[in-house]
């Protein structure tokens, strides 16, 4: 293990190699790998130069950032939650087994009761941050683990880590600062409300010394570099102020490790979320198989903090752990670090136990020697304090409050560090706000400005972005057989192959055409010449939401000109009048508000219900389900049971988007992954919640993915079916409206489908989705009267709803106007030479009394809106 683990053999870069890195490193100018792993192995004179060089980059940082001359500290205590793990790594002593913590006379996790003395005893000395650490989903490996789990009542270790964070809040005072390893979407929206911060060690993203045996990492299932890299991708995308870093000397090149710092060089530039590097030289512990392995040197270190600091810049937070060090203090502030990390007067450091932690006097003395004053932080960086949301839960706003110095972000001196209360808000539903009249106003009045004022830094970086987009761009043309792929699609859709498939889908002129004559029979056989449509009202119940996705022009801060939430009384009040002129179902959705609880969707279909009975509420997606089931510690299930109970009948698939995460993550930053939408819909399903399925196209996509979108919801459809449940209601397709999206207004996306695209998809999504999913509605919403008419002889069978009110699409431009009465949808039924049909959201017979209603009104309220000019 001892020499397998040692790095290969390689050659010392030559002195013109060292000079050329040096001096653009002195210049300022952009590092890349290669002259990143020269600087590397810099030392003696050239190493001096390089660390003065790093220096007076770290030194413009902390100018800008108002802290010149400053080195901050965490006082801390380290709560090690559980030394069990699934982790098998070759060096490390942390992690122990069952047997011997019960020889020790330990249980598998800590008591609550154990977490909350060690915390108690380091608030009374002031301490800040409880750094919570633990192996890796431990219940994985251990029957131990998951039997002491389901005895404390927890579905998971991280469903005891949420519970631990709370009472650590609320009793203590101290801010949680979690370590509990690789975490997946969904584990960061549960953790989110409870820590400030979060986080884990790259450490490297040498595949070698994870899949090759011998290495450290092998037979560690969390410590492939792939993984580790989503992790921190995932913290970005849920503005999780997030803590990463590299382990040298393990086996690494100099060249693996330079390609590590780029890496969180990447991640740091997409999402702004990494808010601090630890910079960590490696140990020899007895009793591992790594026990004679030689330490890191003191230059290794010192080189890679410079270079670290060369290539996250002034503004990246570079740490090294001071009891690791050997006392060379000055050496590794010249070296370019602003931060000393976590120091505790309570508890030892539980990963290097046999290095204790310097008196916080002593690290301001030698702090001080190197012309720097220590001064304290909290476990979130000030910069992140400073930011707010959507960085900060506004649960944890009142414990932050109270600990931080609101004109510098630090840690107040005087701060008494005592619990506070943490809950959801008591008063349940969030009163009504803003501009509430925005359904019927945005047709007249419009929206206020085309963006927010903060467009250049929510969103993430354009510039990473652009380069991520380009392929989606122009989608590229693919030569196929068309005319066999036709034949086939007429004979047996269900056999096309992929080529096949993505021949028709770039189909064009006759091709095209003869391709929608296909879907148009099939639509034919399937759902006859009527055209559905339904009598539904939109109310989208809120806009304020802080997801950061990237398509969207709905979303607004509480303080936008445009942002508003609707009280209960005014949601129930929109679904009476809707009845009242003949609507048998509200479609119901909203930005995901930080303020409201996880059972407000409850109150907002439970209102619904006890005003209107008879009304179907066909409401929430699944990024809003997964923020009620996060909130409020539900699982999926749990969360879409009660709201069943609460009135809840059916769920729009929305938030698909595409579903494909390469597509995905340009789309939005924060937005649920593919296979927790799955999640959502194939629980709704099993639960006999059933749902619509859709797709948003035409911005950074190709066909290609629209292929995948596809064959991704037959496969849904398929095992719903095969568990004896009905699943999809229909499928819609939603062309990209630009007009107004941030990802088109930053030069990323294209400007929507072209007319060829609307034909293909719709007729490509009657072919591949049949016969799983029999209905296919366009949207009049998006493509008007005309394009509308023209899907419907494409394939599509329905027209969707009268809406009575839509925000979503107007905010982004669409110029088709807010609602439908039953008369255009007759009349966009006759352009296409189809007689048209109302129905239920379930697709069945609407009853006699709501058709009078809605033929007495036309299916619209009273007052009709005029439609703005586009």
């Amino acid at each position: 293990m001892t020499n397998s683990a040692q790095p290969p053999e390689a050659g010392r870069p030559t002195a013109n190699a060292m000079r050329r890195a040096l001096r653009r490193a002195r210049d300022g100018v952009a590092l890349d790998v290669t002259e990143a792993a020269v600087l590397l192995q810099a030392r003696g004179e050239d190493l001096d130069d390089l660390t003065a060089s790093a220096a007076r980059v770290r030194d413009a940082g902390l100018e800008a950032a108002g802290r010149p001359g400053v080195i901050t500290y965490s006082k801390s205590v380290f709560i090690p939650l559980t030394r069990l793990c699934r982790d098998k790594c070759h060096y490390c002593t942390f992690v122990t087994v069952p047997g011997k913590l019960r020889r020790d006379g330990h249980g598998m996790f800590m008591s609550p009761d154990e977490v909350l003395d060690i915390a108690r005893q380091g608030a009374a000395l002031g301490c800040k941050e409880a750094l919570i650490t633990l192996g890796d989903k431990p219940e994985d490996r251990w029957p131990e683990a998951r039997e002491w789990l389901e005895a404390e009542g927890y579905d998971d270790t991280i469903a005891y880590v949420r519970a631990i964070s709370i009472r650590i809040l609320e009793e203590t005072g101290l801010l949680p600062h979690l370590n509990p390893g690789v975490l997946t979407w969904t584990d960061f929206q549960r953790l989110k409300p409870v820590a400030p911060s979060m986080g884990m060690m790259l450490e490297t993203t040498s595949e070698r010394l994870w899949s090759e045996p011998g290495m450290p990492h092998y037979g560690s299932p969390d410590k492939e570099p792939a993984v580790r890299l989503r992790v921190l991708e995932d913290a970005g995308r849920s503005s999780v102020p997030f803590t990463s870093g590299l382990l040298i000397g393990i086996g690494e090149t100099y060249e693996e490790r330079a390609d590590a710092l780029f890496a969180l060089r990447r991640v740091a530039r997409s999402y702004h979320g990494v808010q601090e590097l630890i910079i960590q030289n490696f140990r020899a512990k007895p009793d591992t198989a790594m026990r004679g392995m030689p330490d890191a040197e003191i230059d290794d270190l010192v080189a890679t903090i410079a270079v670290a600091r060369h290539i996250m810049g002034p503004s990246g937070n570079i740490q090294a752990p001071p009891n690791l060090i050997a006392g060379e203090y000055e050496r590794l502030i010249g070296a370019g670090i602003d931060d000393w990390g976590g120091v505790s007067p309570v508890t030892i450091d539980h990963v290097n136990p046999e290095k204790p932690w310097p008196q916080v006097e002593e690290l301001a003395e030698r702090s001080a020697g190197a012309g720097f004053r220590l001064a304290e932080r909290l476990c979130v960086y000030p910069e992140f304090v400073q930011r707010g949301e959507p960085w900060l839960d506004p649960r944890l706003l009142p414990h932050l409050r109270a600990l931080a110095d609101p004109d510098t972000g630090l840690a107040r001196p005087d701060a008494v560090v005592e619990g506070h209360p943490w809950q959801e808000p008591d008063e349940g539903y969030v009163a009504s706000s803003g501009r509430t009249d925005l359904h019927a106003t945005i047709d007249t009045t419009g929206r206020t400005t085309d963006r927010r004022d903060d467009f250049d830094e929510v969103y993430g970086d354009w510039e990473a972005l652009r380069e991520q987009a380009a392929p989606g761009m122009v989608p590229s043309r693919i030569d196929g057989d068309v005319r066999a792929a036709l034949k086939q699609a007429a004979d047996d859709p269900t056999k096309l192959t992929d080529d096949e498939a993505l021949a028709l889908l770039h189909a064009d002129g006759a091709a095209l055409d003869a391709l929608c004559s296909v879907a148009d029979d099939i639509r034919k056989t399937v759902n006859g010449d009527d055209v559905t449509y339904i009598v539904t009202r939109n109310i989208n119940f809120t806009n304020v939401c802080y997801t950061g996705c990237r398509f969207c022009a709905f979303a607004q801060r509480r303080t936008d000109a445009d942002a508003y939430t609707l009280s209960l009384d005014q949601v129930a009040d929109r679904a009476a009048q809707a009845w009242d002129v003949g609507a048998v179902e509200v479609c119901m959705q909203g930005g995901i508000h930080p303020d409201l609880p996880g059972t407000a969707y409850f109150d907002i279909a439970r209102a619904v219900k006890e005003r209107v009975p008879g009304m179907h509420v066909h409401a929430f997606s699944p990024m809003e389900v997964v923020n009620g089931a996060t909130r409020t510690g539900l699982s999926i299930r749990e969360w879409l049971t009660a709201a069943k109970e609460a009135g809840l009948d059916s769920i729009p698939g929305t938030a698909a988007e595409i579903l494909d995460d390469e597509v995905r993550w340009i789309l939005t930053k924060g937005k649920l992954p593919t296979a927790t939408w799955t999640e959502v819909i194939t629980t709704a399903h099993e639960l006999g919640i059933r749902s619509s399925s859709t797709m948003m196209y035409g911005h950074v996509d190709q066909p290609r993915h629209w292929l995948g979108h596809f064959r991704t919801l037959a496969g849904i459809q398929q095992e719903a079916v095969a568990k004896g449940v009905e699943g999809f209601t229909e499928f819609v397709t939603l062309p990209f409206i630009h007009t107004n999206a941030p990802v088109y207004l930053a030069g990323i996306a294209r400007p929507g489908p072209t007319t060829r695209d609307n034909r293909a998809v719709t007729a490509m999504a009657r072919v591949l989705l049949h016969p799983h999913i029999p209905n296919i509605q366009t949207s009049w919403v998006k493509l008007g009267q005309e394009g509308a008419a023209e899907m419907l002889r494409s394939g599509a069978n329905d027209l969707g709803g009268t809406l009575m009110e839509e925000t979503i699409s107007r905010m982004a431009g669409s110029s088709y106007g807010s609602y439908r009465s039953v008369e255009d949808l007759v009349a966009i039924a006759d352009a296409a030479g189809r007689p048209a049909k109302p129905r239920t959201t379930l697709y069945g017979e609407v009853p006699q009394e709501r058709q009078r209603a809605a033929a007495a009104s036309d299916g619209h309220l009273p007052e009709l809106l005029p439609v703005l000019d586009s």
